[in-house]
C-alpha cells in the first residue's frame, strides 16, 4: 500500500483508532515509514495531523466514533475510515458511512481500495 495515497506526509503525527487483531499491518507500517514516526493512540492527547479509524459493523455508533476521532485532529486534517470490504466479516455499507459522516460534521471525499480486505474512505471537515 502506498501511504502517500492517503495524503500523509513526512514529519506528521497520525492517530490510529479502532485497532484490533484484524487490522492490516502493512498499512500501519507504510504510514509509519512515510511519516517517520509511530502511530499514536487516543490516549496521547496530542494534536494530530490525521486519523486512521479501523471500523467494523458491530463496533458501535459510527457517528459517535467519528466525532471522537475529531477531538485531537488539527484543523484541515483528515480522517481515513478503514472498513472491511464487501463480503468480509464486519462489512460496513457505504450508506452507513454516508449517513454517519454529516452527523459528525464530515464530508466523504474519496473511497478506494486500501488492501485486499480493507476499503478506505477519506472524510474531511466542512470548510468554514
Amino acid at each position: 500500500m502506498d501511504a502517500a495515497k492517503l495524503g500523509f506526509e513526512p514529519d506528521t503525527v497520525i492517530q490510529e483508532l479502532g485497532w484490533d487483531d484484524d487490522v492490516d499491518d502493512a498499512v500501519r507500517a507504510a504510514v509509519e515509514t512515510l511519516t517517520g514516526s509511530e502511530l499514536v493512540d487516543g490516549e496521547v492527547g496530542l494534536v494530530v495531523d490525521g486519523v486512521i479509524l479501523w471500523w467494523r459493523d458491530g463496533d458501535g455508533d459510527l457517528a459517535d466514533a467519528l466525532m471522537d476521532a475529531l477531538q485531537d485532529l488539527a484543523e484541515g486534517g483528515s480522517i481515513w475510515l478503514l472498513t472491511p470490504k464487501v463480503g468480509r466479516p464486519g462489512y460496513v455499507s457505504g450508506a452507513d458511512i454516508g449517513e454517519a459522516a454529516p452527523v459528525a460534521g464530515l464530508s466523504t471525499t474519496t473511497t478506494s481500495s486500501a488492501t485486499e480486505d480493507w476499503a478506505a474512505t477519506k472524510l474531511s471537515t466542512h470548510k468554514r
